[in-house]
């Protein structure tokens, strides 16, 4: 029976429950993306409509309109109803995605039975509000749960029922102790989430505490002043809280009321409290920051209950400690000595304790051990894949070569890629727009391949011109890397010419088009940003006035319009910061007026100042961006081009002192 009769026999209700476009859709494709818009609106009717469609269609994203209808209303859904989804599509993402949403309704139910025996079956278990209610189930079954409990709920960062509940059943049951609350309360002031210390601090049983905080968090400096008292545990906390609040808003005058505070408070304490003073400097890029580091750590050896400090506060000593201290590489080593080991291991940290050990070994036969070491733990990253991979090559002396091309995939292997249900769903999202869902799917369909199946991934993408997943897909792989995955070059021709004709590397464009938009014209961030090169509304509007190119709003999505305004910017970037490509770029993510406050002060060694860019995103931007620029010159030119002459030898002040206010 062909699709018209079989849509004459849906009931006139279920019909008229969609809008004309979706009853009278010649594809099914349509009811998909409305059963989308239906979710969004959160329209029941129309999602069982669209739901009976596309099952009576047997179309290929049944699956995704059934799970939007069913996630819709699971609050008032059975465990038969969501039994039998599981059922119907085995094996799928849409089933593990609705048993994360229903384990998490379990939760909220406390229908811990229920819940115990769906959780084994939950395959991605990457939601930490779904591990916490299932360390409770555990902790009800009487095992010990306590470190992965306080682990847990230490590294949730807003408030949610799950985490919370489990931290107040093991508080009433005295695993947790005043202890784990105090350590939740500090990393709940070093990150400002007052919500989460609220919700801690009613777990120790002392009203005064909460009523604190709403001063503590809003008013430090008026709390210190005025009703602060170290007397005790509670008030001592209540101080270092209130200074690590008031150090995020002022690190100087925060250090000046800790000379006054230092002497009554517990001295693991004070390290504490100095080392927050000592992480808004350098967050800030204070001299001063690492000298606060210095007191900080002198008084968190001291005798007492240890005092744990956050990855971030170890983090930005490496960094302060760059940026001149005259004991810098023992600040660098002995932070990256108190990261948590899986944090030791990541190559940035890697990177400079080697250069701490080489710096600090000593001349000579008797240094020769610990160089050795040092050379080796460089050798260890030094896979040319990476910014401080090609780092490290470069500091042992080696090309950084681009790695051999892997064998030619076989036809089985792409058969198997294109006949990959979950990878087709995937494509067919993203064919229809809904590039959220597809990305998910796509992801949750690469679990357990191997580097080859990964590449025949790879590949379907790359041949689809889906460029993100194309390239983060072949990203996954470890021993076999094929380059021209990784780092494709769409519009070559277009790219080229628009660089060239301004005097721009082409790799320098490749390497910023590859961080900015993974080459998908339409890309639009959250913030307005559009297209190949990311360009913001007013600035495409600057620069085509300044270059005098033709533009409409309607325009910023263009291949070669976007390329030109955006190839234009940058190169204006790029001469006002004397054609420094590490500033170009924080410039080109964050805006030139931060790159040139972040110059100022000392002259540093490039990376180091790379390393101190305070904005997380800009950081990994600029590092990628130069990256990236590198491995696409080598590509472009058959030649090893290394990373240091991108990054230049140091970034001090500009000679001079006019910048071109103008650029936005």
């Amino acid at each position: 029976m062909n699709r018209p009769f079989r849509l004459a026999a849906l009931s006139l209700a279920l019909l008229t429950a969609l809008p004309c476009t979706v009853a009278h859709a010649q594809s099914g494709d349509d009811i998909v993306v409305e059963a989308r818009d239906a979710l969004r609106k959160r329209d029941r009717m129309k999602l069982a409509a669209a739901r009976s469609l596309v099952t009576a269609e047997r179309h290929p994203l049944a699956s995704w309109v059934e799970y939007w209808e069913l996630n819709n209303r699971l609050g008032q859904a059975s465990t038969e109803e969501v039994e039998a989804f599981y059922a119907r599509w085995s094996g799928t993402y849409v089933e593990d995605r609705l048993r994360n949403d229903w384990l998490l309704e379990l939760g909220r139910r406390r229908d811990w039975s229920a819940f115990s025996r769906d959780y084994p079956r939950f395959r991605m278990n990457d939601d930490r509000e779904v591990s916490c209610y299932a360390l409770l189930t555990e902790h009800l079954a009487g095992k010990d749960v306590r470190e992965a409990a306080r682990e847990a709920w230490l590294a949730q960062r807003d408030a949610d029922d799950g985490c919370n509940l489990l931290a107040g059943t093991l508080a009433r049951a005295g695993v947790f102790g005043a202890d784990e609350v105090w350590a939740k309360l500090r990393l709940s002031a070093e990150g400002n989430r007052p919500k989460a210390a609220q919700a801690a601090a009613a777990l120790l049983g002392n009203p005064a505490v909460g009523a604190a905080l709403g001063e503590v968090f809003g008013q430090p400096p008026r709390y210190l002043a005025r009703k602060a008292s170290a007397s005790d545990r509670a008030g001592a906390e209540l101080v270092a809280l209130a200074i690590a609040r008031a150090a995020a808003a002022d690190p100087e005058s925060a250090a000046t009321l800790m000379q006054d505070w230092q002497g009554r408070l517990p001295p693991q304490l004070a390290g504490w409290a100095w080392g927050q003073v000592a992480l808004q400097g350098a967050l800030k890029l204070l001299p001063q920051a690492a000298e606060w580091y210095l007191r900080a750590s002198a008084l968190s050896t001291a005798p007492g209950p240890k005092v744990a400090w956050s990855e971030d506060m170890l983090a930005w000593q490496v960094r302060a400690a760059l940026r001149g201290s005259p004991q810098r590489w023992a600040l660098v080593r002995d932070a990256v000595d108190a990261m948590p080991a899986a944090r030791q291991r990541e190559p940035v940290w890697v990177y400079w304790k080697a250069r701490a050990v080489l710096a600090e070994a000593v001349p000579g036969a008797e240094g020769d051990t610990v160089r050795q070491q040092a050379q080796q733990a460089l050798a260890g990253i030094a896979n040319g894949l990476s910014f401080y991979g090609k780092l490290a090559a470069e500091e042992l002396g080696r090309k950084t070569a681009l790695p051999p091309a892997p064998q030619a995939l076989t036809t089985a292997e792409r058969d198997a890629a294109n006949s990959h249900p979950g990878l087709t769903r995937a494509l067919q999202l993203i064919n229809l727009g809904l590039r959220n869902e597809g990305v998910r799917e796509w992801n949750y369909s690469l679990r357990g391949m191997d580097d080859r199946a990964l590449l025949a991934a790879a590949q379907r993408a790359c041949e689809r011109e889906v460029w993100d997943r194309c390239i983060n897909t072949s990203e996954k792989t470890r021993d076999e890397v094929d380059m021209n995955q990784r780092f494709p070059m769409p519009h070559r021709q277009a790219v080229l010419r628009e660089a060239r004709a301004i005097g721009l590397d082409p790799a320098y464009v490749y390497g910023l088009i590859r961080q900015e938009s993974r080459f998908i014209t339409d890309a639009r961030s959250h913030v307005g940003a559009s297209g190949l090169m990311q360009v913001m509304p007013a600035t495409a509007r600057w620069t085509a006035k300044k270059l005098g190119i033709p533009y409409s709003s309607d325009l910023i999505t263009d291949r070669d319009t976007n390329l030109k305004i955006g190839t234009g910017y940058l190169k204006l970037v790029l001469d006002s910061f004397e054609g420094r490509e590490a500033l170009a770029a924080a410039a080109y993510n964050a805006g030139p007026g931060r790159p040139r406050r972040w110059r100022e002060g000392n002259t540093l060694e490039a990376a180091a100042w790379a390393e101190n860019i305070p904005f997380n995103e800009t950081r990994d931007y600029v590092q990628k961006v130069l990256s990236n620029a590198a491995d696409y010159a080598a590509l472009i030119t058959g030649q090893p081009v290394t990373l240091k002459a991108r990054l230049g030898t140091t970034i001090g002040p500009a000679a001079r002192t006019t910048p071109d206010a103008e650029l936005p």
